[in-house]
């Protein structure tokens, strides 16, 4: 890890196809300069992506990066960070891509705690297919698919995540670009799984949890006398349907993670000393 790496040095030469003023826009700025902050470099991260608007945000940032299929973004970086322990791994999807198709995987990843970051863009819509109601959707929000409401409640991710047994919970939003900023961070360098909820609006389809209700609604934990280790704590404000909550809402700082309990270290890549041929011909396929 170097500490003269800048944020733009995680910046592509892509430029994004998001909507003018799509909340992505400051998830990514956040996500990119958490890990310069963090002392990571580009050549030893690697950024996870599934489909959606989220989807190619690996094609933004430079870094190692997969664009995988819908929901299954989860599993891979799972298998990457199990593959090589010493690469940075990031995860980034929607509420969509983590919330609905990707539920199961996200539900297991939170229980086996491996040692990485998952960033999720909750815009409360899909906005890659024009507009459809999302998992996390208002029970009477109204869209072509939902003229009427939806008729379900929402999924709270958050909750989830604690019955699953998180080890670090967070929320944030897009457009408060350092605290944003510093929960990626706080995330990045907790010992686990990292799990990030950022409010990320959808300009386009969304007219209900739009910036200006974001800024309205917004309650930092930070001002409020809340304890993120006191599991209760977390549990009742996670719970609390009536606030829109951002900081951290809770975290184990006494996690191990998945690798460290498994004596998982370095590269399932380096070849050791006396493998056989056979065994070493493999392992240069995937170089």
């Amino acid at each position: 890890m170097s500490s003269d790496v800048r944020f733009t040095d995680f910046k592509s030469d892509k430029q994004p196809t998001w909507c003018p003023g799509c909340g992505d826009f400051g998830t990514m700025n956040g996500m990119m300069k958490a890990l310069a902050e963090t002392g990571n470099n580009p050549d030893e991260t690697f950024i996870v992506a599934g489909i959606g608007c989220s989807g190619k945000i690996g094609t933004y940032m430079h870094s190692y990066a997969l664009h995988g299929v819908h929901g299954r973004a989860l599993p891979v970086g799972i298998g990457v960070k199990l593959a090589n322990q010493d690469l940075e791994v990031m995860v980034a999807g929607g509420d969509g891509d983590g919330y609905s198709i990707g539920a199961g995987h996200f539900i297991h990843a939170v229980r086996r705690n491996v040692d990485m970051t998952y960033v999720v863009m909750d815009n409360r819509i899909y906005g890659l297919t024009k507009g459809q109601f999302s998992p996390t959707s208002r029970e009477d929000f109204e869209t072509s698919t939902s003229p009427e409401g939806t008729h379900q409640q929402p999924v709270n991710p958050k909750a989830l995540a604690l019955s699953a047994g998180a080890t670090f919970i967070a929320q944030t939003f897009s457009s408060d670009s350092q605290r944003h900023t510093e929960l990626v961070k706080q995330a990045i360098e907790h010992d686990g799984f990292g799990f990030v909820n950022v409010y990320s609006p959808c300009v386009t389809f969304n007219d209900v949890d739009t910036y200006d209700y974001f800024r309205d609604a917004i309650v930092d934990l930070d001002e409020e006398d809340h304890d993120p280790g006191n599991f209760d704590q977390a549990k009742d404000k996670i719970l609390d349907s009536e606030k829109e909550y951002i900081g951290v809402l809770y975290q184990d700082d006494d996690s191990v993670p998945y690798g460290e309990r498994m004596g998982l270290e370095g590269s399932m890549a380096d070849i050791p000393d006396g493998a056989p041929e056979d065994a070493t011909d493999l392992v240069r396929e995937f170089y």
